[in-house]
């Protein structure tokens, strides 16, 4: 046994340390996706918080650990944080999980992370399953760059001035959707992306029955109209490569004409100004400034 493999036993077995966090992540659909490790710290840590008491039991029950649960979710997680640090200040240990993936994304995790850290106490990360990377690698799009937004707000003002910022992202995007919303996502983004935008859509992740859908947005959209959407949706949106085109490829009197000239053959105002946004690279937001500067004179 080498060096490096005497360090690792060690470190196995001395894990949990006391008075630390860990941030583990659980399996998105394969249970073989547990990582020994992880197995380990779940099954010796002094309290396990997790979103869903009930179904974290269930892979709690698959692995023999006894340690108790704590529900840690958006509607408690300002309560319960004083009870879970209580649990460091003891000097004893704590694991954070999901329902699926790696906590601190896209949920309450990053709070206690936050706060944990704030009063020094050591935060171990447990790598694990991550929907959004395991979609993303196997979209086929570009992975050098990208950026991550989650699920879309609700509110339609905040939803619309985000989905025109992701209209305008030379990154691959990656988005989390439910079944019922997906359709209406797909139209959202038809409209402020273009129907031809690149696009993969997984479901399913490390599954018997995992999918990666579709080539562009209209024809994954007409895929579900077709097809009811089942299940939690990872959507990895192609960036816009329109953004690397000369703003002098055509004069600003010229893109403004044509601006002008898809509103006068019925097109709204909003959807002319992403097309030619399109077309010249010009932002749409100018676009739209300058329209408006126009209707007042």
């Amino acid at each position: 046994m080498d060096l490096i493999d005497d360090h690792q036993l060690q470190q196995e077995r001395s894990e949990p340390f006391p008075g630390t966090l860990y941030i583990v992540g659980t399996p998105i659909g394969n249970l073989g996706d547990l990582s020994p490790r992880a197995k380990s710290i779940l099954k010796n840590v002094s309290l396990i918080a997790c979103e869903d008491t009930r179904r974290s039991g269930q892979l709690l029950k698959i692995i023999n650990s006894k340690v108790p649960l704590l529900s840690y979710h958006k509607h408690n997680f300002k309560s319960r944080q004083s009870q879970l640090l209580e649990i460091l200040e003891s000097n004893e240990s704590l694991a954070l999980i999901s329902d699926a993936g790696l906590p601190g994304i896209n949920d309450p995790g990053q709070e206690l992370v936050h706060v944990a850290k704030s009063k020094s106490y050591e935060v171990i990360c447990i790598p694990g399953p991550c929907a959004a990377t395991t979609a993303l690698v196997i979209s086929g799009l570009p992975t050098e760059r990208f950026c991550f937004e989650g699920f879309l707000p609700k509110k339609q003002s905040l939803r619309k001035k985000r989905l025109e910022e992701i209209a305008q992202e030379p990154r691959t995007t990656v988005i989390y959707e439910s079944p019922h919303q997906l359709l209406k996502l797909l139209e959202d983004l038809s409209i402020s992306c273009g129907k031809d935008r690149p696009i993969q859509i997984a479901r399913e992740l490390t599954k018997r029955y995992e999918e990666s859908i579709g080539r562009t947005i209209d024809e994954v959209r007409k895929y579900f109209i077709k097809n009811a959407p089942k299940g939690e949706f990872t959507i990895v949106l192609g960036g816009n490569n329109n953004n690397n085109k000369q703003k002098n490829m055509i004069s600003e009197s010229e893109a403004l004409n044509r601006l002008n000239h898809l509103i006068k053959e019925g097109e709204r105002s909003n959807i002319a100004a992403r097309i030619v946004s399109e077309e010249t690279g010009y932002k749409k937001r100018w676009l739209y400034s300058k329209l408006h500067q126009r209707l007042e004179k």
